[in-house]
């Protein structure tokens, strides 16, 4: 069911998590390839594996933290961070380290530094550079895979990578992710190819079987129609009310992910979040949990619209955020 709702899939590995899937991808692409260097984009997360600790966002930005102790400086030597939404700073990255970059490894929708939206010409501009220079583009859709929509972000946005990885969500929340592509790639791991990857519990039955049936609840007609609808409710809702009292607040979603920031501009970047007000954020979801509503825990977390939220649940939550607004 993973291949044939995914557009880049034609073939999938499973591992037994989201940060495993992202450890076997950056293998593969450097295994296809026969090149070493990736660019990631700044405030991206990609799981703990030490290629990827560089400005990583999620719990790292929280932390004030740019890498990690004990990651060596040679793990991350061949990982170059650009800018999200911004085409010139890949561009100069790719003409530095002409045919030596494997792959542009990215969160289509960025969950791990608040909520940021790509532009429809980011994501296409990416595409299209990696063809110009041989390199994979690969599609970071751990967090995006299934909530934004039933084919992930590159069904939302029309635009394929060569790559994409996935976590929980396949299996119904618990433990296992995947990583799958184009057929040509993928044949490189084992057993069918020399690439080696293995793991105890990857494709376990009982994540399985949780997973599909996930997918057929999913699949069903209007599921995401109704979660970018609840998900606009809310968004809009609180941004309203943040602006009738004074609050420089903005607010964005796609399918069922959305995201704040208490900022006077919409956000485009790491860099941009990073001016966003985190204090008054920390006093925000303070206010809101001891209300009985418990919003993601820090600014560089997104947010995510369930099946089960109702429109009671909806307008309840924007009382709540009103009345917390009116006093913050």
């Amino acid at each position: 069911m993973v291949i044939d709702a995914v557009p880049s899939v034609e073939m999938v590995r499973f591992t037994n998590s989201g940060t495993e899937a992202c450890m076997g991808m950056i293998r593969l692409v450097r295994a296809f390839t026969n090149r070493e260097k990736v660019i990631k984009f700044e405030g991206c997360y990609h799981g703990h594996a030490d290629a990827f600790l560089v400005q990583a966002g999620s719990g790292v930005a929280t932390l004030g933290l740019p890498d990690s102790p004990g990651v060596p400086a040679s793990a991350t030597s061949g990982t170059f961070c650009a800018e999200y939404n911004n085409l010139e700073s890949v561009k100069s990255i790719l003409e530095a380290n002409k045919d030596e970059v494997a792959a542009i490894i990215l969160e289509p929708v960025v969950g791990n530094s608040g909520f940021i939206k790509p532009s429809k010409e980011f994501l296409q501009g990416l595409r299209e550079m990696a063809d110009e220079n041989g390199a994979l583009l690969v599609f970071d859709e751990v967090m995006t895979g299934f909530r934004v929509s039933y084919g992930g972000a590159q069904q939302y946005f029309g635009v394929t990578p060569d790559v994409t990885t996935m976590g929980k969500v396949i299996g119904g929340g618990l433990p296992v992710g995947a990583y799958g592509g184009r057929k040509d790639i993928m044949e490189l791991v084992a057993p069918a190819g020399p690439m080696y990857q293995a793991g105890t519990l990857s494709g376990n039955p009982l994540a399985m079987t949780a997973g599909m049936e996930t997918m057929k609840k999913l699949s069903e007609p209007g599921v995401y129609d109704e979660l970018e609808r609840k998900s606009q409710k809310l968004v809009e809702g609180i941004v309203e009310a943040g602006k009738k009292h004074g609050h420089a607040i903005q607010g964005d979603f796609a399918g069922g992910m959305f995201g704040w920031y208490f900022n006077e501009k919409p956000v485009a970047n790491f860099q941009e979040a990073a001016t966003s007000d985190s204090e008054k954020f920390g006093k925000w979801h303070r206010m809101m949990l001891e209300r009985g509503v418990y919003l993601a825990p820090s600014m560089y977390e997104a947010g995510f619209m369930s099946c089960s939220h109702t429109d009671e649940d909806i307008e309840k939550t924007i009382a709540i955020a009103e009345e917390v607004l009116s006093q913050l």
